[in-house]
């Protein structure tokens, strides 16, 4: 970490930093020290977002606990020049490559609860400006009325904290989720697959009905593919302004986006996630364009499943499994898978 704590490289962290970091930034660090790919990155303290809620507009409008209003506040303070240079540095470290911007809000990632879709993430951002913006807005994204809601729901009088997680793109070909178990069954022993082409968004945003596979993980075998017409997908803008929506060809829209082989990659590295978590997860994941699973695979995030049933006599329907993988699988409104 640097000398005033606001950052730390991904593979320097572990499950101890969560409360420092947030559970995302810690669970990603522990994927690395299982060797599992993950696209390197730095993760931002919650001293950062501390530090930042401390300025004078800032803690006033938090005090005064409209979420309005301190969206407000949030929106116009500046970078504290502290947390902006290490923030320079860490990603001049990483490369200045294009990043991933995301939330690792403490409790976002638990057994007990599950921020799904309630704090941001901000996809191919470049620039030392741009991250420090994309950095104050999953800060603000606190504030949102859902996220707000939620908190109140789960109860307890701890104050919000926010780390972030900054990781280097992967221009994804075909990206998802899965489930190391049946997610609305229970099944342990198989693994749940959606999958459609470029970045998330499109499935996050209910664009397209993402492929649906059901693999067993003792055989590999694939027990259901439901294949669907993903018609839409997400890509690097061109022009540099993130990603933008383009239509699939239509020799690809009804194509199935994984073979037996990259699904059975998929299978191997959920079932070490499971192992070294020592619990059923929730995996994002995508496969670098131009290559192939399982050496173009890389997890984004890892998390505890959470509001899974207990097994079932009679296995679940397609259909119900992708309600489930798109409920869970949507933790952000700018999804990276």
């Amino acid at each position: 970490m640097t000398s005033a704590g606001y950052t730390r490289p991904l593979d320097q962290l572990r499950r101890e930093d969560e409360s420092s970091f947030g559970g995302k930034s810690a669970s990603l660090g522990e994927l690395l020290a299982a060797e599992i790919p993950v696209p390197p990155g730095f993760a931002l303290s919650t001293a950062a977002y501390a530090t930042f809620a401390s300025q004078q507009a800032v803690a006033e409008a938090i005090s005064g606990g409209d979420a309005s209003v301190i969206a407000q506040a949030m929106r116009s303070a500046a970078m504290p020049t502290e947390v902006a240079d290490e923030i320079a540095r860490a990603y001049d470290a990483l490369g200045s490559p294009p990043v991933a911007v995301r939330s690792s809000a403490l409790g976002e990632d638990s057994e007990e609860a599950t921020f799904a879709g309630q704090q941001e993430t901000f996809l191919w951002v470049r620039g030392t400006e741009q991250v420090c913006d994309a950095v104050r807005d999953c800060w603000i994204s606190l504030y949102s009325s859902t996220a707000v809601s939620y908190r109140a729901r789960l109860g307890g009088d701890r104050d919000p904290a926010m780390g972030v997680t900054v990781q280097e793109m992967v221009d994804a070909e075909v990206s998802g989720v899965m489930f190391t178990c049946n997610p609305v069954s229970g099944d342990p022993s198989m693994v749940a697959v959606n999958a459609s082409w470029g970045l998330g968004l499109a499935v996050v945003g209910g664009e397209v009905t993402p492929d649906d596979y059901l693999v067993s993980k003792v055989t590999r075998e694939v027990v259901r593919a439901t294949i669907n017409d993903k018609h839409h997908e997400y890509v690097p803008d061109p022009g540099g302004g993130g990603a933008i929506r383009v239509d699939v060809p239509a020799d690809r829209r009804t194509a199935r986006c994984l073979d037996e082989a990259a699904l059975a990659a998929l299978v191997d590295v959920a079932k070490r996630v499971e192992r070294h978590f020592g619990s059923r997860q929730d995996i994002e994941w995508a496969i670098a364009r131009g290559e192939s699973a399982p050496g173009g695979l890389y997890l984004l995030q890892s998390r505890p499943v959470t509001g899974v049933e207990g097994p079932k006599t009679k296995p679940a329907p397609a259909s119900a499994i992708a309600a489930v993988m798109t409920t869970f699988g949507a933790n952000v409104k700018r999804g990276e898978t």
